[in-house]
């Protein structure tokens, strides 16, 4: 999720929901007292700040990414993380997001921004700063606004954009009564404004489609932000920034950030050796680093696990690296998404929303965010909103119109829906049948019944006898489960929108769990048994245990699940997309403007003149026509208590059609080096990059960056 100020306004997202008239009593709105509901983030930043006085004036910045970007325009549908790494630290952001994750003006761009009319138009006007400039020495003005307007209102085709969620509503943008102001009307009233020119590119990339298509993909040679972007080189899979000598802000204390391409199983190594001072790492390498971190005598750096499996050599060149290691630290956050599990709702049993409900009442939501977060020392809150996390403006947890974990609730939603225990079933070949969709696995049979020779699982599936054997292994698995493989998930998967949105992150494989202690629920001859896809590429198996402890609830409840391992490249295009799965983990990045970010995500499928089913991103498949009002309405409102109340009432309605539950905000893990400061974890918030630098020899990180030019609501 791509984070902050560029990241989260480039989803479009769309998952919307069937609620039964009268069958839910949606509870009254968190909001409406005098606390407010959004509270504070379950974790702050950890950036180990420090004041600029300090900081080192110069040095270089080595910090690994997982890419060096197809393109450097946030606003095509190709561009990731990286991209908006970039366009952070070299292009102007209007407003850029604060620790809590809230949207507050940029003081190095403008001097104010506010709606000054609203009859009978809305009209916003942006007071710029007077030493804005781009890096050709050109004042930033109403003619880069208006460029990017047009580029992105969609009214031209020619631009290959990847979204124009606002830039749509603008109906002309003009001079105020200086080349310092610039005036922005509406054709319809925009509660989300502030999302808007952030990042801003100059009119020469904006200004023709030529040049948006082209132009900024490989080089981005006007900017105006602390740095310039000096160097792309694909070969060496590196970008090299530089300090920006016509910024006009408090001068970058960094001379140079290199944004190095470096696999993620790789980065503890680099860091060893030198190379890398930045990076985030999975929660094996993070447990390395808290090891090697430790006082001489308190523990050997090779003892572990680790140490034990290595021969001679290689457990010597080990204990170099931790000895190397001693050197960095872990910060740690949460990040601005969160893990959700999605229920297909477009056929099958998942259809009907009474087994949906079913599924939702049968996890435990604070075991599996216990699992994930509470090896890590940090909060095991799940997430209680699909819209916002906690600390963010629309954030209030609304899981009441659904309920908690009930067995005995979810076992009477799927009797009512005509599931039986022991009803009878008919038999149906297996063999070679596609079990989640053109790329899944096929199903088969392994010796002992529970995993076939493609990496499919059939929970529910062991032998009574090997019973007593699985509970004594799966016992001491529990005892001494692994925080490596808990925390983090790695890749996250895109969708074909700007910037990229992150998705799933989920095992690799996941264990049959013990055999069903009483016979299966049936319906029509069919058993009830839901496909649970996930991915399998290197990284995804820190969700194993969620998936297995998910696979154990609902059979707990009489649900079977069969767990089907596909690639990665294909797990999002060929079945969640497509729809060929009935649930799945992946995740979504949380926007401060979720009346804009969320609405395609949880809007209604619509037909198609072509008679499919146009779903935007809503992957469940299920949605209402009143969700789709409130968020209308909500991004027409421009009484901001009005419009997170509507927000927070469509989250309601969105939690009690469960075609999707929120789980747990995923883990931020960075490994930093000690002297490096104002940089790390960043949670919520945006990265100042002109604070970023190390340590003068002798000084301690203490108070933080001068208050001089930060962020002013």
């Amino acid at each position: 999720m791509s984070q902050h100020a560029v990241g989260p306004r480039a989803v479009s997202r769309s998952v919307a929901f069937l609620l039964t008239a009268g069958v839910l009593a949606v509870p009254a709105l968190a909001g409406c007292g005098s606390e407010d509901p959004a509270g504070k983030p379950l974790a702050g930043q950890d950036i180990q700040p420090a004041a600029r006085d300090r900081i080192t004036d110069g040095g270089t910045l080595r910090w690994a990414v997982d890419s060096v970007p197809d393109t450097l325009n946030t606003f095509q549908s190709d561009a990731d993380a990286t991209t908006t790494r970039v366009a952070q630290a070299v292009l102007p952001s209007m407003f850029r997001m604060n620790a809590e994750g809230r949207p507050e003006r940029n003081p190095a761009y403008l001097e104010s921004a506010k709606v000054v009319e609203t009859e009978p138009k809305q009209v916003v006007l942006y007071k710029l700063d007077q030493q804005a400039v781009w890096s050709d020495g050109r004042e930033i003005g109403a003619a880069d606004f208006a460029a990017q307007w047009r580029a992105l209102s969609g009214k031209d085709t020619a631009y290959w954009t990847a979204r124009n969620a606002g830039y749509d509503r603008i109906q002309k943008i003009e001079r105020g009564d200086n080349a310092l102001e610039v005036r922005v009307t509406f054709s319809r009233p925009y509660a989300d404004w502030r999302s808007l020119f952030s990042p801003l590119y100059p009119k020469d990339v904006m200004g023709t489609p030529d040049s948006f298509n082209d132009g900024a993909r490989k080089k981005l040679k006007v900017t105006a932000g602390p740095f310039v972007l000096k160097k792309l080189s694909r070969k060496n899979e590196e970008i090299t920034l530089t300090r920006n000598p016509r910024w006009w802000g408090r001068p970058a204390k960094l001379s140079e950030i290199v944004l190095r391409t470096v696999p993620r199983d790789k980065r503890a190594k680099e860091l060893a050796a030198g190379t890398l001072d930045l990076a985030e790492i999975a929660p094996s390498e993070a447990r390395r680093i808290t090891v090697a971190a430790r006082p001489r005598g308190s523990s050997s750096p090779v003892m572990g696990p680790e140490a034990d499996r290595k021969p001679r050599k290689t457990a010597a060149k080990h204990a170099r690296q931790q000895q190397a290691l001693r050197g960095f630290e872990v910060r740690k956050s949460l990040e601005p998404a969160f893990t959700q599990l999605a229920l297909n709702g477009a056929e099958g049993p998942l259809a009907d929303e009474r087994v949906r409900r079913a599924v939702a009442r049968a996890l435990d939501r604070e075991e599996l965010a216990e699992a994930v977060l509470k090896p890590l020392g940090l909060p095991a809150v799940p997430v209680g909103s699909h819209l916002a996390l906690s600390g963010q403006a629309a954030y209030a947890d609304n899981s009441g119109a659904l309920g908690g974990q009930d067995t005995k609730e979810a076992q009477a939603l799927l009797a009512d829906a005509g599931w039986v225990r022991g009803g009878p079933i008919k038999e149906e070949k297996k063999k070679g049948e596609k079990a989640a969709g053109a790329e899944g696995e096929k199903a088969g049979s392994s010796e002992d019944g529970s995993r076939d020779d493609d990496g499919e699982y059939i929970v529910g599936a062991d032998d009574k006898d090997k019973q007593g054997d699985k509970d004594q292994q799966d016992g001491k698995a529990l005892r001494d489960e692994d925080p490596n493989h808990l925390a983090q998930d790695g890749k996250q998967y895109k969708q074909p929108h700007q910037g990229g949105a992150p998705g799933a992150y989920a095992p690799m494989g996941t264990a049959a769990p013990a055999g069903r202690e009483a016979a299966p629920l049936a319906k029509n001859g069919k058993p009830l048994t839901l496909r649970f896809v996930l991915p399998s590429g290197p990284g995804s198996q820190t969700l194993r245990t969620v998936a297995d402890r998910i696979a154990r609830m609902l059979e707990g409840v009489g649900i079977g699940t069969e767990i089907s391992k596909v690639s990665d490249e294909s797990y999002f295009k060929d079945h969640i997309a497509s729809g060929q799965y009935d649930l799945a983990l992946y995740s979504w990045p949380a926007s401060a403007f979720p009346a804009t970010d969320a609405r395609p995500v949880y809007a209604k499928p619509v037909p198609a003149a072509d008679g499919s089913l146009n779903v935007e991103q809503n992957y469940t498949r299920v949605g209402t026509d009143q969700v789709d009002q409130l968020f209308d309405q909500a991004v027409a409102t421009l009484d901001e208590g009005e419009s997170l109340a509507l927000i927070r009432k469509a989250d309601s309605r969105i939690w009690a059609a469960a075609g999707s539950i929120p789980l747990f905000q995923r883990p931020q893990l960075i490994a930093a080096r000690k002297n490096l400061v104002n940089t790390g974890a960043f949670g919520l918030g945006a990265p100042v990059y002109e604070d970023m630098g190390f340590l003068k020899k002798g000084a301690k990180p203490a108070g933080g960056p001068s208050a001089k030019g930060s962020a002013a609501p």
